[in-house]
């Protein structure tokens, strides 16, 4: 088996350390001699029915890199990805194997089985829609990791825009970088008229964003006579974190990294639509003859 060097790191030593784990080729081959089954499988189905075919060890499969994400997790979904990207794999494939079996018997099955099939027919598509989603912000939020803080201060900027704040880009842009002292990194606005700003906090923090920053946060609003802020990380906030911020005078709002790809997933920020699906039913209207 081909396998790469990975860099991996250990939080009880805080070290790194290589460790050997199969190349992006081996991933794919065992990718493809997985059986479906007909109500499909997830991500993390296919994780692990990958790492039983390649018989990885513990150590292998936990590996894991300093932001705590499992080194061959990360390898296999990118692997799905770019697959669908290519469109060499259409993750929807196993969903329709129920729909033309019952077809075949429709002669010998009576309407409200055909009925009950269409019904889990879309079912499953639904599910598997809201999986693509989840594996989609996945993604996303790896690779904003992978990018530069700047990066994600101008990603944020994108994000408010397409969401309705700061008027133009131009205008926005230009707001990046007013004061990155005293917890503010961007200040823009509400409306595009101008009529009121928000303060924005951009960290792309790994681990987890207790209540010291949200306070500090807070300080810098009171000391610039601010009212509204938002604050935005890809990682999480705390339980303190959320009561200071909830208990506060100022209006802060708090966005964490699965709220964050949810967002830009909704508002067309770092995704590309691939396929658009119909699902159709008979217009019953049009064939009443009471018109």
């Amino acid at each position: 088996m081909e396998t790469v060097d990975r860099t991996a790191f250990d939080p009880t030593t805080d070290s790194e350390y290589e460790i050997q784990l199969p190349a992006d080729s081996v991933i794919l081959e065992a990718l493809f001699k997985l059986d479906f089954p007909p109500e499909g499988l997830s991500r993390e189905d296919i994780v692990d029915r990958i790492s039983v075919q390649l018989s990885l060890t513990d150590e292998q499969k936990d590996a894991k890199y300093a932001n705590a994400t499992r080194i061959f997790n990360n390898s296999v979904g990118k692997v799905i990805s770019n697959q669908i990207k290519l469109k060499k794999l259409v993750e929807l494939e196993s969903y329709f194997i129920c729909y033309p079996e019952q077809l075949n018997s429709a002669s010998k099955e009576t309407e409200t089985n055909i009925n009950d099939c269409n019904n889990s027919f879309e079912e499953s598509i639904e599910t598997n829609f809201n999986q693509i989603r989840k594996n989609l912000a996945e993604d996303l939020l790896q690779n904003i990791k992978d990018n530069t803080p700047v990066f994600f201060e101008e990603l944020v900027i994108d994000l408010l825009v397409a969401m309705g704040y700061g008027g133009s880009r131009e205008d926005a842009g230009k707001a990046v970088g007013r004061s990155h002292d005293g917890g503010i990194d961007g200040i823009i606005n509400e409306d595009r008229l101008g009529l009121d700003v928000v303060y924005v906090q951009a960290k792309r923090w790994e681990a987890n964003i207790g209540e010291p920053p949200i306070r500090d946060f807070v300080g810098a609003l009171d000391g610039e006579g601010a009212q509204k802020g938002i604050f935005i990380t890809t990682s999480n906030f705390s339980p303190a974190a959320e009561r200071f911020a909830e208990r506060s005078t100022k209006k802060v709002v708090l966005i964490d990294g699965q709220q964050l790809t949810q967002y830009m997933i909704d508002h067309n920020i770092g995704v590309a639509t691939s396929k658009i699906y119909e699902i159709k039913r008979v217009d019953s209207d049009y064939f009443s003859e009471e018109k």
